[in-house]
């Protein structure tokens, strides 16, 4: 609810309500006011977040379509606003400005991966801060009318930029599952080999309702440079933004609700198909990994898809959501005592019994966002079940996020052993 309070005459006014059967979006929640006591607001009424102005209980739409407008920032006269646009792809990020009246809406930067900006006090220039797949954010300075800009800044080594990079391909899996397409980034060699079959890795991000496949430098940046690796070592990868991940609209968001880990995998299965019908991916040998969200999402697939998934690798994962937090779970799950169907379907620790494939489970044990416990008590599961081809590493320094370089190395190291050890072809 957004509510205007009128001192004068003890009256509210009804300025913008948003209902939903799943949940409201914690973002794009932003409003204020502009000269004239016109009001604007941000809302996921239409599925996706939009900017609409007006005066009382009336507003306009300035901005509709299939993509987000975020962060917006007005001039001082209240005629012109910019916001953060996905407009060309779901990925590609710039700034974007509309007039009050909702006409001229245009992208005014052209740096693909805009993190955020600032627009001067005088409405002339934007200082904005964007970034690429190997370029942490760095500083541009665009004129706010004509789109002229600057990059003062590059925060690069000589060595980092003379290294070459795999640059990754962004991708749209089609969807078996009424999805349209999923979003991916694609990291494949330059060439592939005649007849050849490609063992096939494929990555998780955390959160759910994160995006990691963007034209900016990626949350999961020591990832990426595993992925090279990977792909020197003769794997294919696949990083995608399944369901309920951030930048796709309200639908995908919530197509998770009340079955966490059911969309998701199915967006993973197509893409299995998509990497062994397009990019000589090796059906027979295909890996899985991730962190938190996605160490829930790699147990998903071993448990669910026991026959597709050869090997996985579940870090710092959601066992059981009904020992996770209540904030973040209950929007999606609602609470164990009134829908313990819900958690059940998506709890991976009811599926255990299903393992087939090779399991490496890392923890950090001071993690103060998914507890230790999650992986122990699964550890339990297993062991009472009597599976076999599974271990488990535990980090004694870390909590959910590691710090220590020889943390990182030695889970990767663990990964890498993983996949060559199960996915490669004697």
């Amino acid at each position: 609810w957004l509510t205007g309070v009128d001192f004068t005459a003890g009256k509210l006014t009804v300025r913008h309500r948003l209902t939903d059967p799943a949940w409201i979006n914690w973002s794009f929640n932003e409003f204020g006011f502009l000269p004239g006591n016109r009001f604007w607001y941000l809302s996921e009424q239409s599925g996706y977040s939009h900017l609409y102005v007006g005066e009382g209980k009336s507003a306009k739409a300035l901005t509709a379509g299939k993509f987000e407008a975020s962060s917006v920032q007005w001039n001082t006269a209240g005629n012109q606003a910019y916001f953060l646009c996905n407009r060309k792809w779901p990925g590609d990020y710039e700034v974007c400005r509309v007039n009050a009246d909702g006409s001229d809406l245009k992208e005014i930067s052209a740096l693909d991966g805009v993190e955020d900006f600032a627009l001067s006090p005088n409405g002339q220039q934007l200082a904005v801060r964007y970034s690429g797949s190997y370029l942490p954010p760095q500083l541009a300075l665009v004129n706010a009318q004509t789109g002229e800009t600057r990059k003062p800044t590059d925060t690069r080594t000589a060595e980092f930029k003379a290294r070459s990079w795999i640059e990754p391909e962004y991708v749209q899996v089609p969807s078996k599952h009424g999805a349209g397409v999923i979003w991916a980034k694609l990291y494949k060699p330059a060439q592939f080999e005649a007849g050849k079959k490609y063992p096939i890795a494929m990555f998780v991000h955390g959160a759910g309702y994160l995006q990691n496949v963007s034209s900016r430098y990626p949350n999961y940046f020591r990832e990426q440079m595993f992925h090279n690796l990977l792909v020197q070592q003769g794997y294919v990868v696949l990083d995608m933004d399944y369901r309920a991940s951030e930048g796709y609209g309200r639908d995908w968001r919530t197509a998770i609700y009340r079955q966490m880990g059911h969309p998701e995998l199915e967006d993973y299965l197509d893409g299995v198909d998509y990497m062994v019908e397009k990019h000589q991916g090796d059906k027979a040998n295909i890996g899985i990994y991730g962190g938190s969200y996605g160490g829930f999402m790699s147990f998903m697939a071993l448990f669910r898809a026991p026959d597709v998934f050869k090997a996985g690798a579940a870090l710092r994962p959601v066992t059981d959501w009904t020992t996770y937090n209540h904030e973040y779970t209950a929007n999606i799950l609602n609470t164990p005592d009134v829908d313990p169907e819900a958690y059940k379907k998506s709890s991976p620790i009811e599926y255990a019994e299903n393992l087939k494939g090779a399991l490496l489970i890392s923890h950090g044990m001071m993690d103060d966002n998914v507890f230790y416990q999650d992986s122990v008590r699964l550890s339990q599961r297993l062991i009472e079940m009597k599976k076999g081809n599974w271990t488990m590493a535990s980090y004694p320094l870390e909590r959910h996020s590691y710090v220590q370089p020889e943390s990182w190395y030695d889970q990767y190291r663990r990964i890498y052993e993983l996949f060559e050890s199960n996915l490669k072809v004697k």
